[in-house]
């Protein structure tokens, strides 16, 4: 490319039609439909909030049914903006890379990246040593994601289309593995624990898993159990 534009993957405008465009309507909706759902529900016990819903369905005014449809708009564009902002942005240019979710951006530089490639859903940058400059997971469909490896190519980074070059070289960890350091063991015994802790373990996780890059080692995870190999060079 002669000229250094960026080529933004997530974010798109279909991904922000779809969000701020269907969830509200939605929330709307059923907003305008809850006073006729509360009359159903409350002569039915089973029914969870049944207190709310009585309470709704004893409102019987045209003003209710705006205020509800209203309340659903706004709920529908408050849920639209977070799952905006927990989708993935991944901006690619000459000049580096950036990825950001939840407001927290990690940004590499062209010239530190060696190769690109997709593990699973992930993302993955590597440096000419082999460490992991990034590995983040990407929120695209099955049909959009064809489209990351043009967008890395694009901008002239080398994409492996067969996945990690050295990816022959991991093990799968196994309590106090022999072949690894103290500390090493520690901190994967650490990450082990933490498959199950719903988003503070996936904070966790992502935390040791740069301190597992400090030590000169690199991890990846599937199906709760993790794979290392040493840092090339």
């Amino acid at each position: 490319m002669s000229m250094d534009t960026a080529t933004v993957i997530g974010h798109s405008k279909s991904d922000k039609l779809v969000l701020f465009g269907g969830l509200p309507l939605t929330g709307a909706a059923l907003g305008y439909f809850l006073p006729r759902i509360a009359d159903w529900a409350a002569d039915r016990r089973w029914v969870p909030l049944q207190g709310p819903l009585e309470l709704i369905s004893k409102w019987d005014s045209w003003w209710v049914v705006l205020l509800c449809t209203a309340a659903g708009l706004v709920v529908g564009v408050l849920l639209a903006a977070i799952a905006l902002e927990d989708t993935l942005k991944v901006t690619i240019s000459n000049s580096g890379i950036e990825f950001l979710k939840n407001q927290k951006a990690l940004q590499v530089r062209r010239d530190q990246v060696t190769v690109v490639f997709m593990d699973g859903r992930e993302i993955v940058v590597q440096d000419p040593s082999s460490r992991e400059l990034a590995r983040e997971r990407h929120d695209q469909l099955k049909s959009e994601a064809k489209q990351i490896p043009a967008a890395f190519r694009a901008h002239g980074y080398r994409w492996s289309e067969s996945g990690d070059p050295h990816r022959d070289r991991f093990r799968r960890w196994v309590e106090d593995d022999p072949e690894l350091p103290p500390a090493v063991n520690a901190v994967l015994r650490a990450r082990s624990k933490a498959f199950d802790e719903g988003d503070k373990g996936k904070a966790d996780l992502r935390e040791l898993r740069d301190e597992i890059g400090k030590l000169g080692y690199v991890v990846r995870d599937k199906n709760k159990n993790q794979y290392w190999r040493t840092i090339a060079g």
